[in-house]
């Protein structure tokens, strides 16, 4: 075995990679070898990669540039993983156009990583771990966390929803949920740790069922550990978001009053092409039941614009839903076309950049108004914030989430990471509230 080396893990996209991170984290160290946060002190680089969008992929050839130089300055004793979704997407083609590339892994053979390191290492052999798995729920491996306030905990793995534009299905393959003793049990640890929040994760979390427990008693349960005094989750699809979990967030003070709730479109002909599986009345009237259970949730989403033959009119279906619903936030993102997608296969990306361009502007510029009215509505509330960290540009600033995710500025005055404080809040600017702490 090849001891004594210092693996450096470099994470792109989403929460579920920074968990995926951390399994991963765990499995090399649990082999003898030391993380490092130096990719200069490295003798092993992991990239941990994204492939949902075309801005992911460019990111990551151009990080394997510079990593090409880096390995030629250590005289070929760098070795490179490609890990994650970007591996399982796009499979042998990544190890055949790039040779700097020692071998690649996709999101269910992880723990196959120490034999892949072991043999590029001492073998010179290039390697590929790419098999999806039905069971593959890392049981039994702890995630190595690097300390902070908010834990990610994933509860499922996997994807059956086939959204025609997606790639998860294909790259994190069947859906397969956790046993929610174990969650629990990896939640209690923490708050022993001295997390006070996490954030239950999966790709669509209302789907989660093992034997007779639904998402919403898992996240009951999770809510009830000690210590833990915040419980986030991301994130549902709107065809099945269960009555059960409206209640739980109505009725548990420690479930936060916020929702992801993707949209994707507002035309009932284009959710059909994405095989969203609702139409845009069954969302609304989703949105309707959830804020007359609970007056006070938080709604963000995500949009696509420019899908294949999206027309001027269907996208204005989208930009007056928009105006309707009026989310709290919104990720909105020009359609890009994902290699082994039913869209990619069936459907032409027909809709000029210059369009896309136009109609993402026009949607971010609408969202940008709604956020900042709604918040304004906050000014001269007191809110409950987490501290969670001190403000990058000025050390003397707390920053933390209200119950509703909303971005809170503030002075510290000696309060600590972990904390719950209430915050008067004094203005609002954009998607971020500014305040003072309120004396208990």
């Amino acid at each position: 075995m090849t001891k004594d080396l210092n693996i450096y893990i470099e994470t792109y996209g989403c929460q579920m990679n920074e968990y995926d991170s951390e399994l991963v984290a765990s499995i090399v160290a649990n082999k003898g070898y030391a993380i490092t946060p130096s990719e200069r002190e490295a003798d092993v680089i992991l990239l941990n990669t994204c492939a949902v969008r075309e801005h992911a992929h460019l990111r990551i050839y151009g990080r394997l540039q510079e990593l090409k130089r880096l390995k030629a300055m250590k005289q070929n004793s760098l070795t490179i993983g490609i890990l994650g979704c970007m591996a399982q997407n796009l499979k042998d083609t990544l190890l055949d156009s790039h040779e700097e590339i020692d071998f690649i892994a996709g999101p269910d053979s992880y723990r196959e990583l120490p034999r892949l390191i072991e043999r590029a290492r001492i073998g010179g052999e290039k390697g590929a771990a790419l098999r999806l798995s039905r069971k593959e729920a890392y049981t039994g491996v702890n995630p190595l966390r690097s300390g902070g306030v908010n834990a990610w905990v994933a509860v499922m793995r996997g994807c059956d929803n086939m959204c025609t534009f997606c790639v998860v299905p294909y790259t994190r393959g069947r859906e397969r949920s956790r046993d929610p003793f174990g969650v629990v049990e990896e939640v209690n640890a923490l708050a022993k740790e001295g997390y006070r929040q996490v954030t239950l994760l999966g790709q669509n979390v209302n789907s989660y069922s093992y034997d007779k427990y639904g998402f919403a008693d898992l996240v009951k349960m999770v809510a009830d550990v000690p210590d833990i005094y915040r419980v986030r989750f991301t994130s549902p699809h709107p065809k099945d978001f269960p009555d059960a979990l409206v209640r739980v967030i109505a009725e548990h003070p420690k479930v936060c009053g916020h929702i992801h709730l993707p949209l994707q479109a507002g035309n009932n002909r284009v959710l059909d092409l994405m095989k969203r599986t609702c139409t845009i009345e069954s969302f609304e009237d989703l949105v309707q039941k959830i804020r007359k259970g609970i007056p006070e949730i938080s709604l963000t989403t995500d949009v696509i614009v420019g899908f294949p033959t999206e027309t001027d009119d269907e996208y204005e279906d989208t930009f007056h839903a928009m105006e309707r619903i009026r989310f709290d936030a919104a990720f909105i993102f020009k359609y890009s076309e994902r290699k082994g997608t039913h869209a990619a296969k069936h459907f032409k990306d027909d809709v000029p950049a210059e369009k896309k361009t136009e109609r993402i502007v026009r949607l971010v510029e609408l969202q940008k108004r709604i956020t900042g009215e709604i918040n304004q509505q906050f000014v001269g509330r007191t809110l409950e914030v987490l501290v969670e960290d001190s403000s990058i540009r000025d050390k003397s600033l707390a920053v933390g989430r209200t119950d509703g995710f909303k971005n809170a500025i503030f002075p510290k005055n000696g309060l600590a990471l972990g904390e719950l404080v209430d915050v008067r809040i004094e203005r609002a600017k954009g998607g971020t509230l500014y305040g003072s702490a309120v004396a208990a």
